[in-house]
């Protein structure tokens, strides 16, 4: 049994995995699981650049992320930084930051590399104890870009496109709700996005589609009717394309006060829910799967199992 710290800096949220992991077994016992919404990409898709306050954010977070992992005594540490860092223009700065707080270098990864992370994280439970057919389609919906990772055991293909729910909100949904003629628009780039993807995924060899992250656990949350967010109900929870739809056209024609009022609504993802709903909506429709089986178990889990089974890299 290994004590390993995970973190991954996307775009919009900033996570914290510390757990226990026997590589024997095949298991991980999560010992701290957290996020920050810091929105790490605000206006990167606009200046190229990464802003002040958004590296101020994501400074504090990881100063209070570094008293969590000297507390619980982890062994090693990862820290693996993906779709905002690697456009900026001024990433230096933001890697010199993460090495003084956390002592470790951020790894700014490709797509590819993100994408085999959340297959993994996604995956290694359905694979040891569910009967969900196979080959799974695991999709990451991220902040500025959405993964798609084909595979049985381990991905097989793998495809990284610029739509995320932070960029086409930026991009696109500027009203509040947002007007048809934005949603369309907003559309037009999902659909572009699964274009990009097909060419080097077999997407229509899936027989399970993996949903993960914020926006797709956020959309079970409402789906279920929680009172709260409750993420072992949501864990490996099913979703019809019936019912991500009805809850995608409904966050697209609420105001921020309807969402925010929301109980399993998190405050950082208010305004760019309604994006990432219409992300997961577009896909099932477009690849006519029936349903998605939601993970809370993802790209940490991917990165944690990778500190201690050098295959998992």
């Amino acid at each position: 049994m290994t004590r390993v710290a995970a973190i991954d800096c996307g775009t919009n949220s900033i996570r914290l995995l510390v757990a226990d992991v026997d590589p024997a077994a095949g298991t991980l016992t999560d010992l701290d699981r957290r996020m920050e919404i810091v929105r790490l990409g605000q206006g990167v898709d606009r200046t190229g650049r990464l802003a002040p306050e958004a590296l101020d954010r994501t400074f504090a977070a990881c100063r209070a992320y570094a008293k969590v992992i000297e507390k619980l005594g982890a062994e090693r540490v990862r820290f693996v930084a993906t779709s905002a860092s690697r456009d900026a223009e001024n990433r230096e700065e933001f890697v010199r930051g993460v090495v003084g707080i956390l002592g470790v270098e951020p790894e700014v990864i490709s797509g590819e590399e993100e994408a085999e992370f959340s297959f993994i994280g996604a995956t290694r439970e359905l694979t040891a104890r569910h009967a969900v057919p196979t080959p799974y389609l695991v999709l990451d919906i991220g902040g500025g870009s959405t993964e798609f990772v084909l595979g049985v055991e381990h991905a097989q293909a793998a495809r990284s496109v610029d739509i995320g729910c932070v960029r086409l909100t930026e991009r696109h949904l500027h009203d509040d709700p947002p007007s048809p003629e934005q949603i369309a628009r907003a559309r037009a780039d999902i659909e572009a996005g699964i274009d990009a993807a097909a060419a080097a995924v077999p997407l229509g060899e899936a027989r399970s589609l993996v949903g993960l992250a914020g926006s797709v656990t956020t959309v079970a949350g409402i789906a279920l009717d929680l009172p709260e967010y409750d993420s072992t109900k949501i864990h490996h929870s099913r979703l019809s394309a019936a019912q991500v739809r009805e809850i995608t056209e409904r966050l697209l024609r609420s105001t921020h006060a309807e969402r925010a009022a929301i109980p399993v609504m998190h405050p950082g993802r208010v305004d760019v829910i309604g994006a990432g709903a219409l992300i997961l909506h577009v896909i099932m429709e477009r690849l006519g799967l029936p349903e998605v089986v939601v993970s809370e178990h993802d790209i940490l889990d991917g990165i944690a199992y990778s500190l201690v089974e050098p295959g998992a890299r």
